[in-house]
């Protein structure tokens, strides 16, 4: 990844719609038009809000590679634009899991989304996230842009 100048947990929040707790990432490690790398910390606390039954489940990983992708996507904002378009993950596919819980990892989280493919209104990225070398889970997700202009489908109810 071509910038390896980092961006730090505000900047992140800054940037993002995840506030508060929600904003998982720690900081921005390097980047470039094609992919990301994010450092994370917070599944270590015990008031991550995604915990439950007093554990952070392994496929929370995803929302770190959301967020992670979401923050891509506030970098190659054109910096005199109105920032980043709204992005929603619709699905995630070929998710692998090769832990059952993250909390219980000492390591900081490296978070590692790379774009597969992109057109104007849709992102098909792939991702991973690993601890000391070790592998966590690893998937594809893809992201819908401004979903709210889409036009719902025939037959659906407006409200």
């Amino acid at each position: 990844m071509l910038n390896q100048a980092r961006l730090d947990h505000a900047w992140i929040r800054r940037h993002i719609p995840h506030q508060g707790s929600m904003c998982l990432l720690e900081e921005v490690e390097a980047w470039d038009e094609q992919g990301i790398r994010c450092r994370a910390v917070s599944h270590r606390a015990t008031d991550n809000p995604l915990r439950a039954h007093g554990q952070l489940g392994a496929a929370c990983g995803i929302e770190y590679a959301a967020q992670a992708m979401a923050v891509h996507g506030a970098l190659l904002a054109p910096p005199d634009g109105p920032g980043a378009r709204a992005g929603y993950l619709v699905s995630a596919r070929g998710v692998r899991l090769h832990v059952s819980r993250l909390d219980d990892i000492a390591a900081d989280l490296l978070v590692e989304a790379g774009c597969i493919t992109r057109s104007e209104n849709n992102i098909l990225y792939q991702f991973s996230i690993s601890a000391a070398g070790q592998p966590l889970l690893e998937g594809r997700a893809a992201v819908v842009l401004n979903a709210e202009l889409l036009k719902p489908l025939a037959g659906e109810a407006s409200s």
